[in-house]
This record gives C-alpha cells, sequence and structure tokens, in this order.
C-alpha cells in the first residue's frame, strides 16, 4: 500500500457515498471504524488523498461529538460539498440506528427469560471491568506525579463522594490540573 492515493476521476454520486458508508455503518462493530473508513476512502476507492484524511482524523479528534461521525462529516463535505456531509452521516448512522431499535424492540419482548439477564449481566460485568481497567492503568500513570494525582482525587471525592456534578468539577479542577504540570513541561523541554 502506498502512503497516499491519489484521487482519480470525478467524484462519487451522493448515492455511491451512502452505499459505502451504509454498509460501513451496518458491519462495524466495537473500534476500529476509522482505520475501515481509511482504507476505503484513500486506498479502495480513492476518493481522497491520504494527507486529507489524516488532516481530517485530526480535526474530527478535536471537534465536540463522536470523532467518526466528526470524520463522516469532513470525508462528506471533501468529497461531495454539504450533501456529501448531509449523506455520508446520515449513511453511517442508519443502518446502526435501526438495528439498536429492533434489538430494544426485541429485548422487551424476551427480557424476562432468565437466559437473557444472565447474558446482558455478564456482558455489563465485563464492561465495568473494562472501564475499571481503563480507569487503574490510567491511575498508574498519573500517581508518578504529585499535581495529576491530587487533581485525580480531588475529582473522586468531588463526584464520587460529594455527588457534586461532574461538568463543573472538571472545568475547575482541569485548568489547575494542566497549570499546575504547564510550567514543569516547559521548563523539562528547555
Amino acid at each position: 500500500m502506498t502512503d497516499a492515493a491519489v484521487p482519480k476521476g470525478p467524484p462519487p454520486s451522493l448515492l455511491e457515498l451512502a452505499r459505502v458508508f451504509f454498509w460501513t455503518g451496518v458491519f462495524s462493530f466495537g473500534g476500529g471504524l476509522t482505520g475501515w473508513i481509511h482504507r476505503q476512502v484513500v486506498h479502495q476507492y480513492r476518493w481522497m488523498e491520504n494527507d486529507d484524511f489524516l488532516s481530517g482524523i485530526a480535526l474530527a479528534q478535536v471537534l465536540p461529538g463522536a470523532n467518526v461521525t466528526n470524520l463522516c462529516v469532513y470525508v462528506g463535505y471533501r468529497i461531495r460539498g454539504g450533501w456529501g456531509a448531509t449523506t455520508t452521516l446520515f449513511a453511517l448512522l442508519a443502518g446502526p440506528t435501526v438495528i439498536c431499535v429492533l434489538v430494544a424492540i426485541l429485548y422487551h419482548y424476551v427480557a424476562d427469560y432468565p437466559v437473557l439477564q444472565a447474558c446482558v449481566d455478564g456482558v455489563a460485568a465485563a464492561a465495568v471491568g473494562l472501564n475499571m481497567r481503563i480507569g487503574i492503568v490510567g491511575a498508574q500513570r498519573v500517581v508518578r506525579k504529585l499535581a495529576p494525582t491530587i487533581a485525580m482525587i480531588a475529582t473522586f471525592v468531588a463526584v464520587g463522594i460529594f455527588q457534586w456534578p461532574l461538568v463543573p468539577v472538571v472545568l475547575i479542577i482541569g485548568p489547575l490540573s494542566v497549570a499546575a504540570v504547564w510550567p514543569r513541561k516547559a521548563r523539562d523541554h528547555a
């Protein structure tokens, strides 16, 4: 695979964009969707150059919202303008939305079966375990430094014990934590 694929020919139709992004959404499970979109848009269909796509990833990650939906809007806009952005976003989300609604309806009818409850409990426990692991890994990295450790403990106490709202706590503690580390980072690089 080359580092950059040069787009060839006219841009795809809105119907073609919808087809590709619809099936991408339907068959995407878990992470890795950005990589799949990259493979299709840059290498398979050659609708964008690699550098342009990577710029889209960076932009998608700094904007609010889900990275992959932001990326779809960027890709669609770069390929076909506003209608392309609308098409890629709607197409990516349409299939999974319908599937989720159907599963929710089905769940309503089978929710009383003990085996299903056991499965849901098992999946929930696994999800909690994964979140705890991420928390532990993050905490292990943080506890090596005083200011981030204080910020972590203060956030835990404020939200976990005192039940204060998360957003105001983070809006106060976050900048204080960054300010406490910032001068040291500047001195370390000097």
